[in-house]
């Protein structure tokens, strides 16, 4: 090749690639904008319950970072209507199965209408002290005292329970989430032939609750689990007397429907 060839092959050559780099770095940014508009457009409330409800499934409990409170996903009351305990016609399609598909600020409504239902009846019959609801992460904990349910070690129900029963009932049935029955009692030891201990005795006492729930209540039992945990729960003093009645109850809790998920079926 003869040194003026060589020196026109030189001349050929593009001084411009840059250009093309520089093209390909404004394409992603663009790109990356647009990405970043569009997720800005996701629905926060729904984005936080489908992590929370992953959260949960995958580290078996829930997450530390995110309150459940602030946006519990299920249906709502408001939707589909409650009953009420002084008559008040509400409910409208109590037996609807729409579990977690709701509105979050909506449930939570829900909760504290069942609350405040609560409140209203224990109040009006003097027994606030023994019927009290609480708002807590998981759900809405309604706590009954012994006295109100049963005799002392018997797990049978009262005549006058089932009045109360029926009347809670008529609150809870037109709601879709899921509620546990949980039995508990205090630290004294129990040994009779029908209760050699405290499990015997807060597992039937949460069984029978709940068949007052199903058969008098009319809430559909898939709804319904029942759980003993003996003296193991306490939530009052039990080396007082005081203290050893607020252990003796049974709590009816509705979960908050984010943990529909880890429910076992679903």
């Amino acid at each position: 090749m003869t040194r003026r060839s060589k020196n026109s092959e030189e001349s050929h050559v593009s001084h411009d690639r840059w250009m093309i780099t520089y093209a390909d770095l404004i394409t992603l940014l663009l790109i990356f904008f647009v990405v970043m508009y569009s997720m800005s457009k996701v629905d926060a409330e729904k984005f936080k319950a489908i992590a929370e409800s992953l959260s949960i499934y995958l580290g078996g409990g829930a997450s530390e970072n995110i309150g459940l409170m602030d946006y519990p996903a299920g249906s709502s009351l408001v939707e589909r209507g409650e009953s009420s305990l002084d008559g008040e016609q509400i409910a409208e399609n109590p037996e609807e199965e729409n579990y977690g598909k709701g509105n979050a600020e909506l449930e939570t409504m829900t909760l504290e209408g069942i609350k405040a239902k609560l409140d209203q009846f224990a109040a009006a019959n003097n027994i606030q002290t023994k019927l009290v609801s609480n708002l807590e992460e998981r759900g809405l904990v309604v706590s009954i005292q012994e006295t109100l349910l049963f005799e002392s070690s018997s797990a049978e129900i009262t005549p006058g329970a089932h009045a109360i029963l029926e009347k809670i009932s008529s609150v809870l049935a037109a709601v879709p989430n899921y509620i546990r029955v949980e039995g508990h009692t205090d630290y004294l030891p129990i040994h009779t032939e029908k209760f050699p201990s405290n499990w015997e005795l807060s597992v039937l006492r949460a069984t029978n609750v709940v068949h007052i729930l199903i058969n008098e209540g009319k809430i559909r039992p898939e709804r319904l689990s029942a759980i003993g945990f003996g003296e193991y729960r306490p939530i009052g003093d039990n080396k007082t007397e005081e203290g050893r009645s607020k252990n003796r109850r049974v709590d009816l809790v509705i979960l908050n429907s984010i943990y529909d998920l880890v429910e076992p079926g679903n």
